[in-house]
């Protein structure tokens, strides 16, 4: 299966590691991965902030790079999030309403499309505390909320549970926002931070050594929050881990 492979901005400059663990997760899989070489931001942050109409560039380069592909894999809910729901500031041809289709985010692409539940290379010896991202809750639907009644369900867990010698810990409001939120994170800092930082006692208390995520944002806004606490506590991203990750 040939996709393309969407690395959103803030990994691209901050969190490379991340982006070469998905590439290489997904050729584990079987996938051939195509890389765009010319994109850039998918215009969430401009369109989050309210500037939707100046949004319409970084769609516009985006759409260039991406159409025509059968799936498109992103390892980011709130960017595939924007790409499916919000990416409307440009022409919406057929072909871009394909694309916008096509867009999964790894975990849902995985778990959805490849039915993936085995990684025999991945093994991953620590105390680990499962953060989902809002987006991927409550827009992609890739874990229960408890807000909404129903039998539980997590696809990120699900994954997980095929990598050898995880334990998994569970704080006591797993489904509660970490406070960050792009903008909100800038007018609200000080709420932002306390939220922050009460994710990361709750995590800690439970007895977590790894706190994991999909989104790698909501993971820099929890590490900033126990660097500057001094927590003894580490961040990595699901697709190292499934990749086969020590640490």
């Amino acid at each position: 299966m040939k996709v393309a492979l969407f690395i959103p901005c803030f990994i691209d400059v901050f969190y490379p590691e991340v982006a070469i663990a998905t590439l290489e997760l997904l050729e584990r899989v079987g996938c051939e991965v195509d890389y765009p070489p010319d994109q850039t931001c998918c215009g969430q942050p401009m369109a989050n902030a309210g500037a939707h109409a100046e949004a319409a560039g970084a769609e516009r380069i985006f759409a260039r790079n991406f159409l025509g592909y059968d799936h498109i894999v992103a390892p980011s809910a709130s960017c595939v999030n924007h790409v499916r729901d919000h990416l409307t500031a440009i022409e919406q041809t057929d072909e871009v309403r394909r694309m916008r289709a096509s867009t999964w985010e790894l975990v849902e692409f995985l778990h959805d499309v490849l039915g993936v539940r085995e990684f025999p290379w991945a093994e991953f010896p620590w105390r680990v505390g499962l953060h989902n991202s809002c987006s991927a809750l409550r827009h992609l639907n890739e874990a229960s909320v408890s807000e909404v009644a129903g039998e539980p369900f997590s696809k990120p867990l699900a994954l997980l549970q095929g990598v050898k010698g995880i334990e998994f810990v569970k704080p006591t409001r797993p489904d509660e926002c970490c406070g960050f939120g792009g903008t909100f994170a800038v007018t609200e800092e000080a709420v932002s931070v306390r939220m922050g930082q009460d994710k990361v006692v709750d995590h800690i208390g439970a007895g977590a050594q790894y706190i994991v995520s999909g989104d790698m944002s909501c993971l820099m806004h929890q590490q900033g929050c126990a660097e500057r606490m001094n927590a003894d506590v580490r961040f990595i991203h699901i697709a190292q881990v499934l990749n086969g990750a020590r640490e």
